[in-house]
């Protein structure tokens, strides 16, 4: 006859029992809650002493912004690091709960609260009657944030499916969707805009997803060398996507803030205050890379390197947050 037993618990003589993931689940909510209030705090900050004003709504837009991104993040990173995985001998067979069904679900909502805002002529709605659904068939931006929509619902029902890998074809369009509605047609060469801020986004989406899933594939997988394995595989792809976020970014700074001019609206402008901020979350994210590359390849335990690689994805985080801001504040001038 067997027994089941209840799962472990952490007790103490002087309390209950508690469980060990308690503490880990309420500093994920904390950091989920810091992260939120970058875009809704951050437009005021940004836009202060620079005479420019920013559109109604900047913040809870800019929060939407993040959402989405996270969304299409999560599960393209999932699909990544699996296909690292499959590759590796000798690899455990657990594997974490997804958490790509539920963070499509809340990139669904996003993108469907950011095509009210579009059906709205780019203002918040207060009622029903503010809402022209029809007219987003009518115009650009009504259409990406229509295929945004469907793009995201689509990955959510893959998710849920028994074929969670045919997700990344409405992934992948829901990136495309965001990349051209990022560069309007009025803009100077649209098309090479959208294209800098496709590879952009995919690459930061691998990066991000790709390194949460690998720890938590290395948290499951404790004590086998699988996991270090797996870290190291992931590092050297990671290093390339570095180099093609930073070349696309930089490309993408200097065609909308030409180089004579790039200096003075870094620090006079939100849009190019919000920039720096990111460049210099993203250079501290490359120093905790290193660091945690270094103890990778050098420590005598490589899963030492846990604890840098876990500070990145939370400056990540802090990356993806301000991105979502950028998308909410005025484009910088371009001065001739």
């Amino acid at each position: 006859m067997s027994s089941i037993r209840p799962p472990a618990e952490v007790t103490d003589e002087s309390g209950p029992a508690r469980r060990p993931g308690t503490g880990r689940a309420v500093a994920f909510l904390v950091l989920v809650t810091l992260g939120a209030l970058i875009p809704l705090l951050g437009p005021s900050a940004a836009l202060h002493g620079t005479g420019e004003a920013a559109a109604p709504g900047a913040g809870g837009i800019g929060l939407l912004r993040t959402v989405v991104f996270g969304a299409v993040s999560v599960p393209l990173g999932e699909l990544f690091v699996h296909r690292l995985a499959r590759r590796l001998p000798g690899v455990p067979p657990e594997r974490p709960c997804s958490w790509a069904p539920f963070v499509t679900v809340a990139g669904f909502v996003a993108a469907l609260a950011l095509a009210a805002v579009v059906s709205a002529g780019n203002l918040i709605p207060h009622r029903l009657g503010q809402l022209d659904v029809g007219g987003l068939y009518g115009s650009r931006d009504g259409r990406l944030a229509l295929l945004e929509v469907n793009g995201l619902l689509l990955a959510a029902l893959c998710a849920f499916s028994r074929r969670p890998a045919a997700q990344v074809w409405p992934l992948a369009a829901v990136v495309v969707a965001e990349a051209l509605r990022a560069h309007p047609t009025t803009e100077q060469g649209p098309l090479v805009g959208s294209g800098l801020t496709l590879v952009h986004l995919t690459c930061a989406a691998l990066w991000t997803g790709g390194l949460l899933h690998a720890l938590r594939l290395l948290g499951l997988w404790r004590g086998d060398r699988a996991g270090a394995a797996l870290l190291g595989r992931y590092a050297r792809v990671a290093a390339v996507l570095l180099a093609a976020i930073t070349a696309t970014g930089v490309c993408s700074a200097l065609r909308r803030m030409p180089p004579a001019t790039i200096l003075d609206q870094l620090t006079t402008t939100a849009y190019g205050r919000t920039l720096l901020a990111k460049v210099i979350l993203v250079a501290a994210v490359a120093l905790l890379a290193l660091w945690a590359r270094i103890r990778l390849s050098r420590a005598a335990d490589p899963l030492t390197a846990y604890t840098p690689a876990r500070a990145e994805v939370i400056a990540l985080g802090a990356v993806i947050a301000a991105s979502g801001l950028l998308t909410a504040l005025p484009l910088p001038i371009r001065w001739s």
